[in-house]
């Protein structure tokens, strides 16, 4: 049994998207600022107390929560630690289960419950650092949280059960955020939402993405504004204006289209036909020439058919997306396809995955050739292994293509920009040098 330390020392550990990492973020800070021993994702295994900030998503990220959960429960029963805490979406939703399943938990919450979780740890939760964040990743770049649940209908997702309606956050907010994070060294700004196109609504009467976007801009010292998680259906068409007419906003979107085909649209409730979706498309490459264009996709929905298959694949084969993930139908209780018939066979589902990949590998490797010779302007992230590794504007942190430059032959500092001839291309990767 382990003696206890005179005072707790914490351990943050986070699963699932980057709209979890901002929350435990937020966390984080509170007990920085508590004065708190306190890190996140610590590898020396130290930490008394645990905090588990879950995802519940789909049932990869559910498994790997629980997994989690048993083995610092563990390590409770063990003594090697004194409290553990569960937090997040798999919490939320499953609270009940997990509390009759897991006891050795000290307690769970709930998405929304941070002001409770800090008193039951001893801690004040302090207004006066809403908007501020010590940041989990690199000082360089931070996710932004524009907004938080959902209202959309989607068949397959669970996000508004776990994460409430859409509420957005003010402009006023928003702008004490941003420049909160460019005084302490952020360049770079990734905004995202589980909708960022629905951004305003509730607020202000209509959609005003265009706005903020206008309004981050003029931020100085922001270098790079990067929109994630865009919903397809009534994109306000504005915010490509903005984008295509401000240096500092990407030219690059992550629109989640989840299908192509009119039927699976219909039947994953998008809102959206195929048609409407290629304008869509065509209207983003139209109106902000370069840009580069990232989807996800759902392979084997309860009611996908083979047509069905075929129509995504086509659609894939003729779009030519810069980036795409692939996942395999997650069946949800709770949600409207959690009331269908799970139809499509798992090896079905993921010969389909495949297929889709192989597809898109193909294409991002042909996309990469053309960059050949070219040069670009890439933030460094990190350094490892003898080089350094950094991203264009058209590359998005941990989901899309990296830039690697030999370490000996070339200096940049990590968390800086450097303009970079491109030398050889591989399908995920890109190979050049640094030049003035």
């Amino acid at each position: 049994m382990r003696t206890k330390r005179k005072q707790d020392k914490v351990n943050i550990v986070t699963l699932g998207c980057s709209k979890n990492i901002v929350d435990s973020e937020v966390l984080y800070s509170q007990l920085k600022a508590n004065k708190f021993d306190v890190e996140h994702e610590s590898l020396k295994d130290d930490a008394n107390v645990i905090i588990i900030n879950t995802c519940g998503f789909i049932d990869n990220a559910k498994q790997e929560s629980i997994d989690t959960i048993l083995r610092y429960a563990e390590a409770k029963q063990a003594g090697e630690i004194d409290k553990l805490y569960v937090t997040g979406c798999l919490s939320q939703r499953y609270m009940p289960d997990l509390q009759k399943e897991i006891p050795d938990v000290d307690q769970y919450f709930g998405t929304t419950h941070l002001p409770q979780l800090l008193k039951t740890l001893g801690a004040d939760y302090k207004q006066e650092l809403i908007g501020e964040r010590l940041l989990t990743t690199p000082s360089h770049y931070a996710y932004l949280k524009i907004s938080e649940g959902c209202d959309r209908p989607c068949s397959f997702c669970a996000i508004p059960i776990m994460r409430g309606k859409h509420l957005s956050k003010s402009f006023e907010q928003i702008e004490t955020e941003v420049k909160g994070l460019v005084k302490n060294g952020t360049k770079e700004i990734l905004l995202i939402a589980q909708d960022s196109t629905y951004y305003g609504l509730d607020l202000y009467g209509e959609r005003k993405l265009a706005e903020l976007l206008r309004r981050m801009s003029d931020v100085n010292g922001l270098d790079w504004i990067r929109l994630h998680y865009a919903y397809p259906s009534q994109f306000p068409l504005d915010a490509l204006d903005v984008m295509r007419e401000r240096d500092n906003i990407c030219k690059y979107i992550d629109i989640p289209l989840q299908h192509t085909s009119d039927n699976m649209l219909k039947i994953m409730r998008r809102g959206i036909t195929s048609h409407r979706t290629q304008e869509v498309i065509d209207t983003m490459r139209e109106k902000v020439p370069g840009i580069a264009i990232r989807t996800t996709l759902i392979a084997g929905h309860p009611g996908e058919t083979e047509k069905d298959f075929e129509d995504l694949c086509k659609f894939v084969e003729y779009n030519r997306f810069d980036r795409l993930g692939i996942f395999t139908y997650s069946h949800e209780e709770g949600t409207h396809a959690g009331t269908m018939v799970d139809d499509v066979p798992q090896e079905v589902k993921e010969e389909r995955a495949a297929i889709v990949m192989d597809i898109q590998q193909g294409i991002s490797a042909e996309l990469n050739q053309q960059k050949v010779g070219k040069t670009f302007k890439v933030l460094f992230d990190r350094k490892e292994n003898g080089q350094f590794v950094g991203r264009t504007e058209f590359d998005s942190p941990e989901v899309d293509n990296e830039v690697i430059v030999d370490a000996k032959s070339n200096y940049v500092r990590v968390g800086d920009f450097a303009n970079v001839e491109i030398t050889v291309a591989e399908e995920f990767d890109l190979i050049g040098k640094v030049v003035e």
